[in-house]
């Protein structure tokens, strides 16, 4: 056996964590990430394991060290080049270890592949054909996903069978999305099923439901498109009791559809206005900035595995979400995610206080509906307009975006998104405070509401 000691030149201490995952990244020049130094690999003969001692600051603060991406990188580089075939053309096996009380990132070294944990050691059996399209990804969303994958000349299709080992195969795929707690999302999910189909989607569409959704909701939601299964919701443990956010750790259950390769989580508060299959090309986390080096949970693309799974319930337990909610947990444990472009998940939101307008860019294929949901408005315009804290959220173009889809949707359907009595005393209350309120020049109050809803309420 030979023993082989691989340098590299540590990454600048200068460099930090905001540096990878930077606010903005500038939309009309080539994005570009810090530099980070590799070996020269061409001065090492294939190996048969790599072994790398790997520095850990701890859970608490979400393992954001550029060291430690820097030394997992380097050893996924050289498994990835070590990779070869025998003389009967079977790929020979490649190990690596790792020692150190937090062993390697899980967001590059899978659970999936642990051979062995003992106290700080692991040894792990990589799929090197995840490895390398993990390493096809820029090292950090400095650089946005897609344009980085055309700019090594990869299609879609080409970089699924680059990662594959040139095998062309046919992966399942889903959307996907949970409803627990409440019936106040059922329209939404309807409508986001809806607008998938109507994009011409070829995924299937999974959503995973409690016991409170009732069964008319879920026969409903089955005629919507949705494949349903049912779950047993999962707590916040670090949420307030009732608090809107105290069950959305049930969204950790996407972790469980192993049926699938690869699922892309959406929220019911969005709805999907052009194709996104191409997107699920991209490893998981692929998301959306949300703030700073966060991103918004609200889209996402996820490799279900039940380790990862058993993972994350019990990291829940011990890792506290900035939030107390499924997002704030998430950003914690994967802090090492691929930025993806914000038209596929464009939050409904501006900070201009004087632009009435606000439309949706021509090139928006999902609109993120936050703050209060269209089906939870009239259809006249966009009731976010009526309340001081919710006018950041409001977009007639938005608004009359989703109806779109709703309109195109089948006639049984609609029923699901009616306007209840007391969705519709809450408008008006709301419409008469805007009212007197003097500060609303945009007087969306004074408009004359036609929505044919309110017959029937």
């Amino acid at each position: 056996m030979r023993v082989v000691k691989v340098h590299f030149d540590e990454v600048d201490k200068k460099v930090e964590w905001s540096h990878l995952f930077p606010d903005l990244i500038d939309r009309d020049l080539p994005s570009t990430c810090p530099k980070m130094p590799m070996p020269e690999f061409e001065d090492y003969q294939p190996l048969d394991v790599v072994v790398a001692r790997v520095p850990c600051d701890g859970e608490g603060s979400g393992l954001r060290d550029v060291f430690r991406l820097q030394v997992n990188l380097v050893v996924a580089n050289l498994l990835v080049r070590s990779g070869r075939s025998g003389n009967n053309g079977v790929q020979k096996p490649l190990f690596a270890v790792f020692v150190g009380s937090c062993g390697p990132m899980w967001e590059i070294f899978r659970c999936d592949d642990l051979l062995l944990h003992a106290g700080d050691s692991w040894i792990y059996k990589p799929e090197l054909t995840r490895i390398r399209q993990k390493l096809l990804m820029p090292v950090g969303s400095c650089q946005l996903s897609p344009p980085f994958a055309q700019a090594v000349n990869f299609s879609g299709e080409e970089l699924w069978r680059r990662s594959k080992n040139y095998t062309i195969q046919q992966p399942k795929e889903a959307y996907v999305t949970v409803l627990h707690s409440s019936e106040a999302y059922v329209c939404g999910a309807i409508s986001l099923a809806q607008s998938i189909i109507q994009s011409n989607s070829t995924k299937d569409l999974v959503l995973l439901a409690d016991s409170q959704i009732s069964p008319k909701s879920i026969d409903g939601l089955r005629l919507a498109g949705w494949k349903i299964k049912k779950i047993q919701r999962i707590r916040s443990p670090h949420s307030k009791k009732n608090s809107y956010n105290e069950w959305n750790y049930s969204k950790l259950r996407i972790w469980q559809l192993r049926e699938y390769s690869k699922v892309m989580f959406i929220d019911s508060d969005l709805v999907v206005i052009k194709n996104l299959d191409k997107f699920f090309i991209y490893p998981q986390i692929s998301a959306v900035r949300n703030d700073g080096p966060l991103f918004n949970s609200g889209l996402m693309l996820v490799e279900p595995s039940e380790c990862t799974f058993k993972a994350l319930m019990k990291k829940r337990l011990v890792v506290e979400s900035y939030n107390g909610g499924d997002q704030g947990f998430l950003n914690q444990v994967f802090p090492w995610w691929h930025r993806l472009p914000s038209k596929i998940n464009h939050l409904k939101f501006s900070r201009q206080v004087h632009d009435h307008a606000r439309k949706i860019p021509k090139d928006v294929r999902a609109v993120h509906y936050l703050g209060l949901k269209p089906w939870m408005c009239y259809r006249d315009y966009d009731c976010n307009w009526d309340k001081p804290e919710t006018r950041q959220f409001a977009s007639d173009a938005a608004n009359e975006r989703w109806w779109r889809i709703y309109d195109a949707m089948p006639e049984k359907l609609r029923q699901y998104c009616s306007l209840t009595p007391e969705m519709n005393a809450r408008i008006l209350r709301h419409r008469e405070i805007a009212k007197n309120n003097g500060s609303f020049p945009d007087e969306h109050w004074k408009m004359e509401v036609k929505d044919p809803r309110r017959n029937v309420a």
